[in-house]
């Protein structure tokens, strides 16, 4: 660790400070701290560069607390921040003890953070250079990625509400120890970067050497395969949005018979553009097969990223595999928006709301009726939600609406009885229910 008290030079390196001069930032800017070289040089130029608009700019550091020395991590991050009157927001997380590895398990857990913080229209700006970028590119290499992986990590991509930045993927991490050296701008080092045991570390010390000894051209090839991998993955994302167009059937789903005229390979293509940047995996041959293509009294279903793909009836559904929980049963009040997992309810009132009736908010136990017209039979709710084609695994999760006495009077946005639904009947009150 170098030693701090030196003020830094008054030129900065043109390749470092280009790509956070260009940055277009009109809200708030944060920068990923982590306490090492990379960030607390990324963290210094930010101030040279938004000196004059200074409120703007702060930090975060997440605190893994995987290792002895975390909280010197943190520390340092703390005084660095105050040295430079920048703003800190330190995250304490804990990372899980599930199968894998340690390295993807605490970065799942890092973004996680990240993507829950920022605010619409906010930067965060992270310190990854072209060393890091050839690492990504080797490593997945070696697990198999397709032209996607291999197009290496994006120098910009939306992150939660906000918009990550990687504004140095073309500037050598040789360029960045040489600023910091010269400034005498200390940071941390962490004591794992040295550990061969992670397969990152492997790669950065004990192949990447080798090969770049044996061809002196190694970057700038590692980086024209990222390109054009990038390249084929933009015109594979073009011809999955023209098949999406054409086969998109509702609300997150598909015709099943297109997706099943399509070729395998555009099917892949297809589904794992629509699974999006969440996507963890390529999808394999065989369970896109059985996707398509299992009996219909069959459940097949695919699990990746974020998302679970199902089947019914002639669609392709993409479930989240997290949902918004479901609130307990309780009476909706005027004017007052009650949110029940992917859907938002509303008693809406002009006028009088002591003559508001008294409605509950509730979900399937069995045995539910309702009463399609007003001088018909009521009818199973089992049944009508199958004549509706409701998936499955919707049908539990559709918030009910009963009157006082009892009676079903609303089904999420699918059905409402005549006297609850419209927009401003003459009675003054109505049933307003939306799904986020």
């Amino acid at each position: 660790m170098t030693q701090g008290g030196k003020q830094p030079p008054d030129a900065f390196p043109p390749e470092l400070l280009a790509p956070l001069e260009a940055l277009a930032a009109s809200g708030p800017v944060r920068v990923a701290l982590s306490g090492g070289l990379d960030s607390i040089v990324l963290l210094h130029l930010a101030c040279h560069v938004f000196a004059r608009r200074p409120e703007i700019l702060s930090a975060i550091h997440v605190n893994h607390q995987l290792q002895p020395d975390a909280s010197h991590f943190e520390s340092r991050c703390r005084q660095i921040c105050e040295q430079l009157g920048v703003p800190l927001e330190v995250v304490r997380v804990r990372v899980d003890d599930s199968p894998g590895s340690i390295e993807t398990r605490a970065r799942d857990a890092r973004y996680r953070v990240f993507s829950e913080r920022l605010v619409p229209g906010e930067v965060l700006l992270m310190a990854h250079h072209q060393d890091d970028q050839e690492e990504t590119l080797l490593f997945r290499f070696l697990r198999g990625s397709g032209v996607r992986g291999l197009g290496g990590m994006p120098a910009e991509r939306t992150l939660g509400r906000g918009r990550l930045v990687r504004p140095w993927l073309q500037v050598p991490r040789r360029l960045l120890r040489q600023q910091a050296l010269s400034a005498c701008w200390s940071w941390v080092e962490d004591p794992t970067n040295a550990d061969d045991g992670f397969d990152r570390n492997f790669l950065r010390h004990r192949i990447l050497p080798v090969l770049r000894e044996r061809w002196p051209q190694l970057d700038r090839r590692l980086l024209a395969t990222a390109r054009a991998c990038r390249e084929s993955a933009e015109l594979a994302d073009l011809l999955a949005e023209s098949h999406y167009q054409q086969l998109e059937a509702g609300r997150d789903r598909l015709s099943l018979s297109g997706v099943r005229a399509l070729p395998l390979v555009a099917c892949r293509n297809l589904l794992q553009w629509w699974l999006g940047d969440s996507l963890d995996r390529s999808l394999g041959d065989s369970e896109i097969r059985d996707l398509l293509d299992s009996s219909d009294d069959a459940s097949p279903e695919i699990l990746a990223g974020e998302f679970a793909l199902r089947r019914f009836q002639d669609h392709i559904y993409r479930v989240p595999r997290v949902r918004a929980p479901l609130v307990g049963d309780q009476p909706l009040l005027a004017n007052e928006w009650v949110t029940d997992g992917d859907y938002c309810l509303c008693l809406r009132c002009h006028g009088d709301i002591d003559k508001v009736p008294q409605l509950r908010l509730g979900h399937r136990r069995g045995g539910e009726r309702l009463r399609p017209g007003p001088e018909g039979q009521s009818r199973p709710l089992k049944k009508w939600l199958q004549e509706q084609q409701v998936p499955p695994w919707e049908r539990n999760r559709l918030p009910l609406v009963f009157q006082g006495n009892g009676e079903l009077v609303a089904i999420a946005d699918l059905w409402s009885a005549p006297d609850v639904a419209g927009d401003e009947p003459e009675n003054g009150w109505w049933l307003d229910i939306r799904q986020q």
